[in-house]
């Protein structure tokens, strides 16, 4: 359904986008538009890995320097039928994670520091199997896709704002005035739509490959109240960047202008896949790496390898 939504979504912003195309440039402005916004996307879409992990300041680990993270990242891939992706940290109080990379073969997961002090583990394997839907999904090439396309809808009404603004017909000028100014805005909540669908979808391909959505909704409201409570300083300077994360550095109820669904809805959706799983209590995603049945006490949590760099909580 969450795939077919978003086809449908897809279409619409194509739809929107040769509807002005047409009205503004033409079919020869509308392909000058695609092509320009489908260059700028397609430089982002090879090198949005790099930018995205250069603007965290992440730091790739592997078995030696965070063994327990890797070794959880390493077995869900397994489980999940990925490539071994690479595997960052960000020495970040704010709890949260993302995925990048433009394929399953170059994609990259990282975590902040933040989200290791507060999850356990097998709230950590089910966060990192949600990134590791968005991979396995393809969500960057399907936001590339959308943005390509949102953004030939703004250079295209740009274009027409500043290149038909001349004409004699008040009435025509009204119409193409209404047009420039509401087509990138009916971009803007179809490419949101887009990216609260996918967010769903990963949910449940994290179901899928951890086995254990209860530990996913319990790691969601965690993170959405340190969310909420420590502020995102990458946030902070590039809003854009919001739609990367498991959770939202805001945080608000479910409206036309959210990159993620509320939170609470995502939690009522992963306790429904659970019932429907008949999983009456969370089994442990991670037996190879849980020492015992019983919870890591915050002082040896702090001094583990899922902490590596000595946080306390």
């Amino acid at each position: 359904m969450n795939g077919f939504k978003t086809l449908m979504l897809l279409a619409a912003l194509t739809a929107l986008f040769m509807a002005l195309g047409y009205t503004l440039g033409g079919s020869g402005g509308a392909m000058m538009a695609l092509l320009f916004a489908a260059g700028m996307n397609l430089f982002t879409f090879w090198n949005a890995d790099k930018i995205v992990l250069r603007m965290h300041k992440a730091r790739e680990v592997d078995g030696s320097t965070a063994p327990e993270f890797v070794g959880i990242v390493q077995q869900l891939a397994s489980r999940a039928g990925l490539p071994m992706p690479k595997v960052y940290l960000i020495a970040s109080p704010h709890p949260n994670a993302f995925a990048t990379g433009r394929n399953p073969e170059n994609a990259a997961v990282a975590a902040t520091t933040g989200l290791l002090a507060i999850l356990n583990r097998d709230e950590i394997a089910a966060v990192m199997a949600h990134e590791l839907a968005h991979v396995k999904n393809r969500d960057t090439l399907i936001m590339t896709m959308t943005a390509t396309i949102a953004g030939a809808i703004s250079f295209l009404a740009n274009f027409g704002l500043f290149f038909r603004g001349g004409g004699d017909n008040r009435g025509n000028m009204l119409a193409m005035l209404a047009a420039v100014i509401i087509a990138p805005f009916a971009a803007m909540i179809v490419q949101l739509a887009i990216s609260r669908t996918r967010e769903y979808s990963a949910d449940r391909g994290a179901a899928e490959i951890s086995r254990n959505p209860r530990a996913l909704a319990s790691a969601l409201a965690k993170l959405h109240e340190g969310a909420r409570r420590i502020p995102n300083p990458v946030a902070m300077r590039n809003p854009a960047a919001a739609s990367l994360y498991i959770v939202p550095s805001a945080t608000g109820r479910d409206n036309m202008f959210s990159t993620h669904p509320d939170t609470a809805n995502r939690i009522a959706a992963l306790h429904a896949m659970a019932d429907e799983m008949g999983l009456a209590s969370p089994p442990p995603v991670t037996d190879r790496l849980r020492p015992s049945a019983t919870a890591v006490p915050k002082s040896r949590r702090s001094a583990s390898a899922l902490d590596p760099l000595g946080r306390r909580d």
